[in-house]
């Protein structure tokens, strides 16, 4: 798990929170806001399954590598 990963998650939550709470005191900006974070914290744990993907992709590939020996 990488750091984007994380953060993006944690906006996620914290975004959901926001637009909780902005039912709850009927306020549809704090709704709204609430909704942005969310898709800001979605976007940005995205990115890191990317990230974490290519990294995975580049080290199974860097450990499969085989040498070959010609013989004449």
């Amino acid at each position: 798990m990488n750091k984007d990963q994380v953060e993006g998650k944690m906006k996620d939550i914290g975004g959901k929170i926001q637009e909780e709470f902005g039912d709850a005191i009927d306020s549809p900006e704090q709704e709204a806001k609430g909704l942005a974070t969310q898709v800001e914290g979605k976007t940005q744990k995205k990115l890191g399954d990317v990230k974490e993907a290519l990294d995975d992709a580049t080290d199974t590939r860097t450990t499969t590598t085989t040498t070959t020996t010609h013989r004449p």
